[in-house]
């Protein structure tokens, strides 16, 4: 998308501008045809300076002026992309833009103009993917290659292509302090992290994403941000409210006094990722903690205000992580919703998890992890709907019967149900591949929206880590809260939780790309190619309506999903077992086998089979697994 030259007037409040309105970026620095406009906000400050740097040093001081709303701005001709510059907030010292485009040395270091215009996207006919076509795979830039960055990223397209996703959700690369981290310590919501690769580093992996077919989900934190490198207060203190509270200290201030300015600086964060980086929609983290009691909920008017942004034509989808189970968030505002498309649905991966490890630390404790509470779940999207959270000592939860299946992501691991573990261990470090194999199968193979975590699809030797690069008093205080919070593995293992700082844990996170050629991990890789293939492909796992969805129990540990097509033969039957022998029947005789979790090309060695005696078709299975039966293949 083309933009316009940036607006010499200051900025106006957030609005719901018709779509042929194009968006412009009112902070921050702008380039115009003869210099760059730079605007900040700071309404309680007396005076403001923009300092300009050449060589690392100070250069020049232009003084600013305030408009009644409190935003600075000045106009200085000559300067250009790649100008070095801070603002000086009544006398303190310089520092960087909060609406930064770009930090290239770091989050306390000067910010650099960046022209958004110079880049040539190759995307014009691109719109995105609908929410019904996603199959998301969440990465982390730091560990998804060797090198770490979007570059080395683009040459891993094809193989995500050939595997058959079609989007990637990003955690977040809003800039943060030192040189790896998970991303929810930014500081600087608008400017990619350098060692990622920058703006243009970004920039050319949306574009070849594009380029194969592929969606680009950013993960954005609007709840906090990170202790090192924010300098949100020195500008104003309204940015933040001790009326609220959320885990990491006060909240973002979005409905007190000078709440307007600080909603604007999100909502616009949110527009500029979508304009200027082109990106197919947002993951919003952790919205629980947008503690918001205005009479328009903060995230309903961020909605709006991006799809009003957007042409018609354009998909883009906008997800939430909430633990709250409220279908509020997804349903549309005449509904009294706040208009997202999808939630993220842990209750799915938490009962699964329960029901093959017997895991009951923390929350997994709220869930019995039973067969029945499992297919409770799939059939209704959530399993916690107002019971009361034994975890949370409350109610949790509404009835999900609103949304539609594929308004519910589901996964088997993402980076918090890994990474948020003692070792990092990934759910297959955990179970046999059998048991692995086939809750794959079944994620993949329910209407829901299903979310891969990097490597999953080879089932990679590679932990995830919780990593950070803080200095060293922060440092030391994130490694000793590390500990602290996991003192019961010690106590029963005798082993040390992995230090946070140390670069070795960071090391070990990343993907070992050539492990897929090896076994286990082809035969891993070759179920999931097949699995997305039929997920694609078949007639009966596009429908995803509620009523063409039936699940029922077949003893305690196994099950028959019945997915039905817009006609009779084109009915599938996922039969599912999680435990050793079993023997499921099936509702018809005229079937055969389109899929067999334990087929040796998988890396099974006990296929399951199909036994048909005095008018009933049973499934055999020595060993867990799932069979996809059916009489229409793909």
């Amino acid at each position: 998308m083309k933009h316009q030259p940036p607006d010499t007037q200051p900025p106006a409040p957030a609005s719901h501008a018709p779509a042929a309105t194009p968006w412009r970026l009112s902070i921050g620095a702008n380039v115009t045809p003869d210099g760059t406009r730079f605007c900040v906000w700071a309404p309680t400050a007396r005076h403001v300076e923009l300092v300009l740097f050449a060589a690392g040093r100070e250069a020049a001081r232009h003084t600013m002026a305030r408009d009644e709303r409190g935003y600075w701005t000045t106009h200085v001709a000559g300067v250009g992309a790649g100008a070095r510059y801070a603002y000086s907030v009544d006398g303190g010292p310089p520092r960087p833009d909060p609406a930064s485009r770009s930090q290239p040395d770091g989050v306390h270091a000067p910010s650099e103009v960046v022209d958004p215009e110079r880049f040539a996207w190759r995307d014009a006919g691109w719109r995105g993917r609908p929410l019904e076509a996603l199959v998301i795979y969440e990465l982390h830039i730091g560990t998804a290659t060797p090198e770490g960055t979007c570059d080395a990223l683009i040459d891993k397209l094809p193989a995500l292509v050939e595997l058959g996703v079609t989007a990637l959700e990003i955690m977040p690369i809003a800039a943060f302090p030192g040189r790896r981290n998970w991303g929810y310590d930014g500081v600087d919501l608008y400017a990619p992290a350098a060692i990622y690769g920058g703006p243009d580093g970004f920039k050319r992996l949306v574009d070849a994403a594009h380029h194969h077919g592929l969606a680009i989900l950013l993960d954005v934190v609007y709840n906090h941000l990170g202790p090192d490198g924010n300098y949100l207060r020195e500008f104003s203190p309204a940015y933040f409210t001790e009326r609220h509270h959320t885990p990491w200290g006060a909240a973002l201030n979005l409905d007190g006094p000078g709440h307007a300015a600080v909603r604007q600086f999100l909502i616009d964060n949110a527009c500029y990722w979508v304009h200027e980086y082109h990106v197919d929609g947002l993951r919003l983290d952790a919205t629980h903690a947008l503690i918001d009691d205005s009479p328009q909920h903060f995230l309903q008017e961020l909605t709006a205000t991006v799809r009003a942004s957007l042409p018609p034509e354009r998909h883009f989808v906008i997800i939430a992580e909430d633990e709250r189970n409220e279908a509020r968030l997804a349903l549309p505002p005449a509904e009294g919703g706040y208009g997202l498309d999808g939630l993220w649905a842990d209750d799915f991966h938490h009962i699964a998890r329960v029901l093959c490890t017997g895991e009951r630390h923390g929350y997994y404790g709220d869930y019995a992890g039973t067969l029945a509470e499992l297919l409770q779940t799939i059939r209704d999207g959530w399993f916690y709907q107002g019971q009361h959270s034994p975890s949370l000592d409350r109610p949790r939860g509404s009835s999900p019967l609103a949304l539609r299946y594929p308004q519910f992501i589901y996964c088997i691991q993402n980076h918090d149900q890994i990474g948020n573990r003692p070792l990092g261990d990934r759910l297959h470090h955990l179970i046999d591949l059998e048991t692995y194999r086939a809750l794959s199968a079944l994620l993949l193979l329910l209407p829901q929206t299903p979310l891969l975590f990097q490597g999953q699809e080879w089932a990679a030797s590679s932990p995830f880590l919780y990593f950070t690069d803080h200095h060293a008093e922060l440092g030391r205080l994130v490694t000793e809260g590390r500990r602290r919070e996991f003192a019961y593995f010690l106590n029963e293992t005798g082993s040390q939780v992995p230090d946070p700082q140390a670069e070795a844990t960071f090391e070990r996170s990343k993907l070992r790309w050539g492990e897929r050629d090896t076994s286990p991990h082809r035969e891993t890789l070759a179920l999931y190619r097949d699995l997305l293939r039929l997920r694609a492909g078949h007639p009966a796992l596009r429908r995803r309506d509620r009523e063409a969805l039936s699940a029922t129990p077949s003893g305690e540990r196994a099950c028959v999903i019945r997915r039905a097509g817009h006609a009779p033969e084109e009915t599938l039957w996922i039969v599912v077992n999680l435990g050793d022998r079993a023997a499921v029947p099936l509702e018809v005789q005229t079937t055969r086998i389109l899929l067999d979790t334990n087929d040796p090309r998988y890396g099974g060695d006990e296929p399951a089979t199909l036994v048909s005696s005095q008018g009933v078709t049973q499934v055999h299975f020595n060993a867990p697994g799932v069979v996809v039966a059916g009489m229409v293949s793909c």
